[in-house]
């Protein structure tokens, strides 16, 4: 009878080889839980802000003229931007998104609260810094624990992008 060039493997070699790959699969896929839980993460600390910031129909809209600073928040009077709106006398406005007292920053008023958030395009890139922030954690998982450089790069790439925006819109 002619070889055929295979040897049989034992049976606890065969065990071993299959145990060894589902220890491959079961990292594979706690490291993909993961990356898409912190994706997830970034997308819902982001959407409390983006939401009315992106999606201002039935909102009051209008200016916040900065009157005073703390560490986190500046207050200010807003002025409706439609002839017969509400003026507030106070509104909180994320100190980031201002260049300080006496500034006038275009804002939306979260319903039912003296919250304001900035609109146009640098408030919509600032609403989604959570998110590229998680874009940039996960592209290392992505590129380092499963092995996908390419996509880790794009990821990590448009992370930085966006904050890169962020940061280039609301300077200016």
């Amino acid at each position: 009878m002619a070889s055929t060039g295979m040897t049989k493997r034992s049976r606890t070699r065969r065990a071993g080889e299959s145990a060894y790959g589902l220890l491959l699969l079961a990292k594979n896929v706690a490291m993909g839980l993961v990356a898409l839980l912190i994706l997830v993460a970034g997308v819902w600390s982001s959407w409390d802000e983006a939401k009315p910031t992106m999606l201002t129909k039935g909102l009051e809209r209008g200016t916040v003229t900065v009157s005073d600073c703390g560490d986190d928040w500046c207050t200010g009077s807003f002025a409706p931007a439609r002839a017969g709106g509400a003026t507030h006398g106070r509104v909180r406005v994320d100190k980031a998104v201002t260049d300080g007292t006496g500034d006038r920053v275009p804002v939306a008023l979260k319903p039912g609260t003296d919250r304001a958030v900035r609109t146009g395009v640098a408030g919509i890139l600032h609403a989604w810094v959570p998110f590229g922030g998680s874009l940039l954690l996960t592209s290392l998982i992505v590129a380092g624990g499963l092995g996908l450089r390419r996509t880790g790069w794009t990821m990590g790439l448009l992370g930085a992008a966006l904050l890169g925006a962020s940061f280039a819109t609301l300077t200016l």
